[in-house]
């Protein structure tokens, strides 16, 4: 689905709304700022509602930028004001909840217009925020490696590389949006803002007024358990990742890798290092003028065609042993069956490992694997680079006797929302995870997901 698509189809919705408001409920006063309502309450509905499905989602993209913001402050004089940073990302799961939660929330107050002016207001400094937000975002295309954003006599021409921050979230990973998308949408969200800020009175409300407050707290209460059930002690009931149950990761993997493979150079931008301008042409032609153009006085930089299949982070997939070998091309052709344990973060250290962390592998995971090697199977654990000492005193600490396997963590972080959680694989396709305290029994596994696949 595209932005256009959804908008669409809110639109929709609000119109619905509105008709519903103004000719059977009649509560309607003014219909302009009805349509807004309906409008900005369904959008905000539906994308407090993509991103309750995995607030752990959220909750990284946060940690990314905090940690971006870190890394600007330090570099423009304010390294005082790093250290929040880190301390903040450390809250992120908690943030990423109560936005979720207030987001759905606001989204009905404005259906129903309960509060108007407290709905406004939350409604101008929510949109506010993320326009700045995603400003900086998409800004940052701007800014070239090792500039600081602060630095604006250093910014570049804008390419996408540049930026740390890809994604918004502002869909979850329903709708991926580039950040100049994200930012121009909630630059549009600051109209209907404006409107419900200056003219609160002309905010239609429907029923009474403890109805409505009855409504907002009732939906507040199923979000907060709704979002808390798809990370506290399930991971998220939609998938809308790659590496979702059913996935054959190997056949994805290699028709990415082939698209990628075919992508040709159509040709070149070239920068003036003294003076910023900018000369893009074909290959053919920078093939015929490239001497005039020498590289102490430009910087070259390449523009392709689109892949035929756009890279996910199955691309990514790599995974490997002490020795620095990838072990996913053995992994992904494997006939039998292997049960991966992926743990983006292995909490504690040597000596001093987190007593609740372990517990969770010692008594939800440690009793079905060691079944699932007595039966034949293989087991293998995936965590973040890490030293050998590190990997070996933690296996020796929850009593694993099968090998830890180094990753990036936002890889891991993509393939489960759960550390740990168990990933069940077969010759490269992904047939059931689960989240630790949702592991059931290796019989019924065994039973539900080894049998019937074998269809015995």
């Amino acid at each position: 689905m595209t932005l256009t698509t959804l908008l669409i189809y809110i639109s929709i919705a609000a119109l619905s709304l509105t008709a519903l408001t103004h000719f059977f409920l009649r509560a309607t006063r003014n219909i302009f700022m009805s349509a807004l309502q309906n409008f900005a309450g369904a959008l905000f509905l539906f994308s407090g509602y993509v991103k309750a499905i995995d607030p752990l989602g959220t909750a990284f993209k946060m940690e990314q930028y905090f940690a971006e913001f870190a890394a600007t402050a330090e570099g423009a004089g304010a390294g005082f004001l790093a250290p929040v940073f880190p301390w903040l990302s450390n809250l992120s799961v908690g943030f990423s909840v109560f936005m979720i939660v207030l987001e759905i929330m606001l989204g009905l107050m404005l259906i129903v217009g309960a509060r108007p002016k407290l709905t406004a207001g939350l409604f101008f400094g929510i949109v506010a925020f993320f326009t700045v937000l995603t400003g900086f975002t998409y800004l940052t295309g701007y800014v070239p490696a090792g500039v600081n954003f602060f630095a604006f006599g250093d910014w570049g021409p804008y390419a996408e590389s540049n930026m740390k921050v890809t994604d918004c979230g502002c869909f979850g990973d329903f709708l991926k949006l580039e950040p100049r998308v994200s930012f121009l949408k909630d630059v549009f969200l600051l109209v209907p803002a404006l409107f419900f800020l200056l003219a609160p009175g002309k905010m239609h409300q429907l029923f009474s007024a403890g109805t409505r407050a009855g409504a907002v707290l009732l939906t507040g209460a199923i979000a907060l358990g709704y979002c808390l059930s798809n990370f506290v002690w399930d991971i998220p009931g939609q998938d809308f990742r790659p590496f979702k149950i059913g996935t054959d990761v190997a056949a994805v993997k290699q028709a990415e890798e082939e698209a990628a493979g075919s992508v040709e150079v159509l040709g070149y931008t070239l920068t003036n290092k003294q003076d910023g301008s900018v000369v893009e042409m074909s290959t053919a032609d920078f093939l015929k003028v490239y001497k005039d153009y020498p590289e102490a006085d430009w910087t070259y930089e390449t523009y392709s065609s689109e892949p035929a299949i756009e890279a996910t982070k199955i691309s990514d997939f790599e995974v490997s042993d002490a020795d620095g070998n990838d072990i996913v091309p053995e992994l992904l052709t494997d006939p039998g069956y292997t049960f991966i344990i992926v743990a983006y973060t292995l909490k504690g250290e040597p000596g001093n490992w987190n007593a609740d962390y372990v517990e969770k592998w010692r008594d939800d995971i440690q009793p079905v694997v060691e079944q699932a090697q007595a039966a034949g199977h293989t087991v293998m654990a995936m965590t973040k680079f890490a030293d050998d000492a590190y990997l070996a005193d933690f296996s020796k600490a929850v009593g694993a006797n099968y090998p830890f396997y180094r990753g990036d963590d936002i890889l891991l972080k993509t393939i489960i929302r759960s550390n740990p959680g168990v990933v069940l694989m077969k010759q490269g396709v992904i047939v059931n995870k689960w989240h630790h305290k949702r592991l059931p029994p290796f019989d019924n596994i065994a039973q539900k997901d080894i049998l019937a696949a074998s269809g015995q």
